[in-house]
Parts: C-alpha cells; sequence; structure tokens
C-alpha cells in the first residue's frame, strides 16, 4: 500500500509546484495562459508579505500533486474564508484518495482557523472532477457568475 502524505510547502518545493501548475493548465485545456515564473511562486509563497499558501501531496515520498489557497472574506458571515486557487494530481496518482486528502486537510485548516468557508470553481465540463466534489457534500453555486477583469480591460479600467 502507497505511503500518501499532505506537508506545507516549502521553498524547495516552487519548481515542482509550477511544474504542476503548468499540467494542470494542459488539462484544463489553458496551458497558453500561464506565465508565471519560480520568482513570482516564490514570492507570493514565501516572499516579506505571502499571499499564497500551498499543500504538497506525497505518494512514497514523491510529490504527486498539489493544493494552493489563500483567505477571503465573507461579509455575510463576517468571517474569513479560505479559496481553494488550484487542487491537482498526477494522473498516475489518481484513484489513491489523494485528492479528498487533499481538500480533508484544507477543510480542516478552515475548521482550525475559525472561518466559515472552503470555495472553490470547477469548468463546467470538468464532470469527473464536478461529481468529486458533489459526492463530498460540496454544491454548487449555479446561481453566481463569475467575472474576471485582467490584462488590457483591467489597465483600461485603472486609467492605465
Amino acid at each position: 500500500m502507497p505511503q500518501i502524505h499532505i506537508r506545507r510547502a516549502t521553498p524547495l518545493d516552487v519548481p515542482i509546484i509550477l511544474t504542476f501548475i503548468r499540467e494542470l493548465a494542459e488539462y484544463e485545456r489553458l496551458a497558453h495562459d500561464v506565465v508565471a515564473t519560480d520568482d513570482d511562486m516564490y514570492v507570493a509563497l514565501f516572499g516579506e508579505r505571502p499571499v499564497i499558501e500551498a499543500l504538497i501531496a506525497t505518494k512514497d515520498d514523491e510529490p504527486v500533486g498539489y493544493a494552493l489557497f489563500f483567505p477571503t472574506f465573507s461579509t455575510f458571515l463576517g468571517k474569513p474564508g479560505m479559496y481553494l486557487e488550484d487542487v491537482y494530481v498526477r494522473p498516475a496518482a489518481r484513484g489513491l484518495g489523494i485528492g479528498r486528502k487533499l481538500l480533508e486537510h484544507l477543510a480542516r485548516v478552515t475548521v482550525q482557523r475559525g472561518w466559515g468557508r472552503l470555495e472553490w470553481s470547477v469548468l463546467d465540463w470538468n464532470e469527473p472532477s464536478i461529481a468529486f466534489y458533489k459526492k463530498m457534500g460540496a454544491t454548487p453555486m449555479d446561481e453566481w457568475t463569475v467575472f474576471r477583469l485582467a490584462g488590457e480591460a483591467l489597465q483600461k479600467l485603472a486609467g492605465s
């Protein structure tokens, strides 16, 4: 039986985290959007003011997945929450419960911190992930539409 462990990322994990990000982007058909560098990820995770946290999933001490998350805030709850930006398990390691272990760990962290909720987004065509999340008791927020300002549109609105 393989040994599965979930641990906090360290600065030495930055290259594998970026590799996982690229693999996830490839799966999501968004590889062309990845411009992050090791330096970007290091600063975001371990710089003077870290803005994200990450977990590494290992199988027999080999990194096979990750989760990347950051705090949010709910004005309705009056409490922080956790936003799961990425969760990814390499295809060869799927089916071993690693994704569930990552989400269980994040749920424990959310509860231990006294935060009110754990949220994430999933592409609407990703039926295996949607079924996986529903099986754990997560509910889709179908009545909400995500909006994004980025690139030129963001610069224009900012007056740049």
